[in-house]
């Protein structure tokens, strides 16, 4: 029996569709918004001439956009994640790039396979849809895990700041200019928005409910208490990054003991669904024989439930608080 080539094309157009929208991210918007890039973008804008405030507008802007667009249908998937990424792709931008990348994953099964239109206009959708939300994901994930790495270094770097005789709205531009991006963009703003006169705790969370981060709202929940009832910043802040430090690590200790059972509750129920895909691909006529029997529906429900209820279980057992 021949070995079919198709879902290896499969395989090759979807990394296809993620390459793609990395690569027009990065001709759009510039090298600096790669989260690998070294380049502080708010300084790089600020250097070449912007202004500060349109500056702060524009990247309110991004890091503000896809909340309000929760409710627009299909996008609302990808609303949370992308707001957590940053994504400086407007939705409207984002849904057309879906279409778009569906459009170019058909032309390239149409040329490569040889399965039904019908087959390939599913398959295509999904790869356009589950590219973008796959890339989306992992920009988010990356993003949020280099601000929690980042985030006791710049609390302490604050408080030297603060020893020294800075006021807090200085150690916050102090920050803004020393640590890298995504973290130095996000206190940059704080800065921009408290010499325009906002209060710096209120600016403090609404960055932590828009990053969703536990340790940001320590750190807002710290300056809005110091703001009120007074007391030694510096030691309330060095007290707090000691903390988020020893969360850090405690987390990252979890997450490595937790990993083997989270990747196993995936495979487990990823690989049937895989197992399908790639038989009906290579033999579309497989199950033929069985699909009028009057068992195969609710047979095929069972074991999605099953499958899910695998996933939310192995989730629920491995998700620990820290």
């Amino acid at each position: 029996m021949a070995i079919s080539a198709e879902p290896l094309i499969y395989a090759l157009i979807f990394i296809g569709v993620l390459v793609l929208v990395e690569g027009l991210y990065l001709t759009v918007f510039g090298k600096s918004i790669s989260l690998n890039s070294r380049v502080n973008r708010r300084l790089e804008m600020l250097e070449k001439g912007t202004a500060r405030e349109e500056v702060m507008e524009k990247l309110r802007k991004e890091m503000s956009q896809h909340m309000r667009s929760r409710k627009v249908p299909l996008y609302s998937l990808l609303a949370d994640k992308a707001q957590k990424a940053a994504i400086a792709f407007t939705p409207s931008q984002l849904i057309m790039i879906m279409a778009g990348l569906s459009v170019v994953a058909f032309i390239g099964l149409t040329v490569g396979t040889e399965t039904s239109i019908e087959v390939r206009a599913l398959m295509s959708v999904a790869m356009g849809v589950g590219g973008i939300y796959f890339w989306i994901s992992s920009k988010a994930k990356k993003r949020i895990s280099m601000i929690e790495e980042q985030l006791p270094d710049a609390v302490e770097l604050m408080v030297r700041s603060l020893r020294v005789g800075h006021p807090f709205s200085s150690a916050i531009q102090i920050v803004s200019k020393e640590v890298k991006d995504p973290l130095a963009s996000e206190f940059g703003i704080i800065a921009d928005e408290a010499a325009y006169g906002r209060d710096m705790g209120e600016a403090l969370k609404d960055m932590a409910e828009r990053i969703d981060l536990q340790d940001l709202r320590f750190l807002a929940v710290a300056v809005t208490i110091q703001q009120v009832s007074g007391g030694n910043l510096a030691e309330i802040l060095a007290g707090l990054a000691a903390v988020i430090r020893s969360r850090f690590r405690l987390f990252r200790r979890v997450k490595a003991i937790t990993a083997e059972a989270q990747w196993s509750g995936k495979f487990l129920s990823g690989f049937p669904v895989a197992a399908l895909i790639a038989i009906n691909v290579m033999d579309p006529h497989y199950y033929d024989e069985v699909m009028d029997h009057p068992y195969f529906i609710p047979a095929c429900i069972f074991v999605g439930v099953m499958l899910s209820l695998n996933l939310l279980v192995m989730r629920w057992l491995t998700n620990i608080k820290v």
